[in-house]
């Protein structure tokens, strides 16, 4: 199907999707709050501007959309029908950049967690996902990066502890 709008009709409509304090995000937000949890947002002295920053645990947590960071596997992730090379490009670099920023954290010493906007469209995963992310946040565990999956939640629970950020 062809795209029913212009170059520039489209360029401005990718232009004015915002890269913080999305609907995801603020979801995320007012619950990590209501649960007494006190945190930095977009702070840029850290590699790749985390959406969140709990100084006390150490821990970093993005709110990835699906489309721009390539959730494999999930209906909101589909390339557009036009100018392949240039989205397959981009997504691939967006995909890379956040490793990085991970390792980078990582190594720092803090803990990344990322969530997937998907996961918290609806209110049933929701719920399911933000309480897994509180106790993962507030937990002995020091579990490094993974992305919150209500797949992988065993998994995660059983990987062994690295020693980052003790000491």
């Amino acid at each position: 199907m062809a795209d029913t709008m212009t170059t520039e009709q489209r360029s401005r409509c990718m232009a004015a999707i915002k890269g913080k304090d999305t609907k995801p995000e603020m979801i995320v937000r007012k619950y990590l709050f209501s649960r007494g949890l006190r945190y930095r947002v977009n702070d840029r002295k850290l590699s790749g501007s985390p959406d969140i920053v709990l100084k006390k645990y150490k821990t970093v947590v993005f709110i990835d959309g699906c489309f721009w960071h390539g959730h494999e596997g999930c209906k909101y992730f589909k390339l557009p029908k036009s100018n392949i090379d240039f989205w397959r490009h981009k997504i691939a670099m967006n995909m890379a950049r956040d490793y990085a920023t991970t390792v980078d954290l990582e190594l720092a010493g803090g803990r990344v967690i990322r969530i997937w906007e998907c996961e918290i469209k609806t209110k049933i995963q929701q719920k399911k996902v933000l309480d897994e992310l509180y106790d993962r946040i507030t937990g002995p565990s020091q579990v490094p990066f993974s992305y919150l999956t209500t797949d992988d939640t065993e998994s995660i629970a059983a990987e062994p502890e690295t020693g980052y950020g003790e000491g």
